[in-house]
């Protein structure tokens, strides 16, 4: 039987239809603030769109009969500057645009997420000050309304305080960029373990660790001032402006308590340049639209000193959300977040105990996980604890199963899902290493001389990909599930990569450890709609910092 390629599908009459009505919706309310359609190819020239920014990763490459490297488009708004920049004058603008388009990114085969979604957006190009980022929220307000989705939120930030903040108080430029990297792939706990490790001031280290765990309404952008202003930032206020002109223009909004700030969704440093966003609906597992000031990609367009803001709705969360399945890759929940259980993913096996103890120190129920014996769930006074395996949790988490979890950093790290890592549980330490044989020491730096790469056994191919990346060299990966000491001893390969605690295993088969790769730990960490969305995880993050720090 013949289907359609991995990760596309086909959409049949009764869900098109649903489609349908949604899109025309969206399309009445953009268009009645003055909106205009653009369409845009579905292959662009891949150095027009890197010209703007980073380029998200493509599914479909080739080259045409020119000889010209194309692209199946990932992002609209790159190619929406691109068309700006060398099509559109500047005498028509403000441009005030709005597009309904499919995109393509790029799954691994074992994500099990699609690679075809449908976003409908817009574009305001050439606005003045905040008005534009006032205009676009205030539309995103006014659509979520029109189409009456359940108990929706707009969470706001700025990349704009911390840039300042690292630009004022980074003791080096690899710092800054470091933070920043860390910051982008939501490691909270990296970077707290980055600013304990350099020499900063007390208020500059603080505002750093503090400044991406900030949600909340207007008492937020007070202690973000405060925050600026220990730390020495000149003009500190200046870090808080845009944020403040945006929340008096739309005061019914946060006066309603749908608008609120999150300094966790800033990322894309290379792409938004002010306030940032992204709505959410209560039930869903990931954003149903995000948006910001992208002036950075105009500029690198050579249109300097343009102000440009848009967002876009994805059509197939709002499938989601509204009740016609869409199949866009993440969980749509039935009951509202008052009447369901936190839902928490608990690792069995070395770490279940401490995970345990943890959850109760911080003033979880877990009475009930004193014997489990084989039940999967176990439901207790306002919470489900999802037994799982330690590699599986980040999996649930970011696939919905789980609004939270815990497990190890090496479990986060070689899942390469989208979670947040919140807090360092101060258990389950170990390390990883590189080892060899010692009867056969040398043997491999000789065979990679000669043959170019190092053959090395592993059960993290993630993790020790990164760490011969890191180190310059070029590896062959033979993937195991267990047992990896015998790799190098039978002559599979010249290393491996392994977790030890003692290093009484490796010892015990005549294996030396010749390199660290990195050290790891429990962490807590959720999935960034749940965080964002549910208070419950922020305040239970708080508790387990303090109990892991006792």
């Amino acid at each position: 039987m013949v289907g359609t390629p991995r990760g596309f599908r086909d959409i049949l009459p009764s869900e098109a239809l649903a489609r349908e009505r949604i899109s025309e919706k969206v399309r009445a309310c953009f268009t009645a603030h003055g909106y205009l359609p653009v369409e845009m190819p579905m292959l662009e020239e891949h150095a027009a769109l890197e010209r703007g920014g980073h380029v998200p990763a493509s599914p479909f490459r080739l080259f045409d009969s020119d000889g010209g490297l194309l692209v199946m488009r990932p992002d609209i708004t790159l190619a929406i500057a691109r068309m700006v920049a060398t099509r559109m004058p500047q005498s028509a603008w403000p441009l005030r645009l709005r597009y309904s388009a499919p995109v393509a990114r790029e799954e691994s085969t074992l994500a099990g997420q699609p690679r075809q979604f449908t976003q409908l957006g817009v574009e305001l190009v050439g606005g003045e000050g905040i008005a534009g980022e006032v205009e676009v929220v205030a539309l995103l307000a006014e659509t979520l309304e029109a189409l009456e989705v359940p108990a929706w939120t707009i969470v706001c930030g700025s990349v704009t305080p911390l840039t300042m903040l690292l630009s004022n108080c980074a003791p080096t430029p690899a710092f800054l960029d470091r933070a920043l990297e860390l910051v982008h792939a939501s490691d909270l706990v990296g970077l707290d373990e980055l600013v304990d490790g350099a020499s900063l001031a007390p208020g500059a280290a603080h505002a750093i660790k503090r400044l991406p765990r900030l949600a909340g309404g207007m008492e937020v952008l007070d202690e973000l001032d405060a925050l600026l202003a220990d730390a020495c930032v000149p003009a500190a206020q200046d870090g808080t402006r845009d944020l403040r002109e945006l929340s008096h223009a739309l005061s019914d909004l946060v006066g309603r308590g749908v608008l609120r700030f999150d300094f966790s969704v800033i990322n894309s440093f290379d792409y938004y340049t002010g306030t940032v966003f992204k709505g959410y609906a209560e039930g869903i597992t990931a954003a149903i639209a995000s948006g910001g000031r992208y002036d950075a990609v105009l500029a690198n367009q050579g249109l300097e000193d343009t102000a440009a803001c848009g967002f876009m709705l994805s059509l197939e969360r709002l499938q989601e959300v509204l009740g016609v399945q869409g199949e866009s890759g993440v969980v749509a929940r039935k009951l509202p977040l008052a009447e369901r259980p936190l839902r928490i993913a608990v690792p069995k096996g070395s770490l279940f105990k401490d995970a345990v103890r943890l959850l109760g120190e911080a003033g979880l129920p877990v009475d009930e996980l004193a014997d489990i014996g084989r039940r999967l769930i176990i439901r207790a006074e306002g919470v489900e604890y999802i037994i799982v395996r330690a590699q599986d949790a980040p999996t649930f988490v970011a696939h919905g199963g789980a609004d939270c979890g815990i497990c190890g950093s090496d479990s986060i790290i070689e899942a390469g899902v989208d979670v947040m890592q919140l807090v360092d549980l101060n258990f389950g330490a170990c390390r990883f290493v590189v080892a060899e044989p010692a009867s056969a020491a040398g043997s491999a730096d000789e065979a990679y001389a000669w043959r170019g790469t190092v053959r090395v056994a592993t059960k993290y191919p993630r993790i020790t990909t990164a760490y011969y990346d890191s180190i310059g060299q070029q590896v062959d990966i033979v993937q195991l599930h267990g047992n990896i000491e015998l790799g190098p001893i039978v002559g599979m390969c010249d290393r491996i990569v392994d977790i030890t605690q003692t290093g009484a295993t490796l010892e015990q088969n005549d294996l030396v450890i010749v390199d660290d790769v990195m050290e790891c730990s429990a962490r807590f960490f959720a999935g960034p709609a749940a965080y964002r969305s549910d208070m419950r995880i922020k305040e239970l993050a708080a508790r387990l910092m303090r109990a892991a720090q006792r």
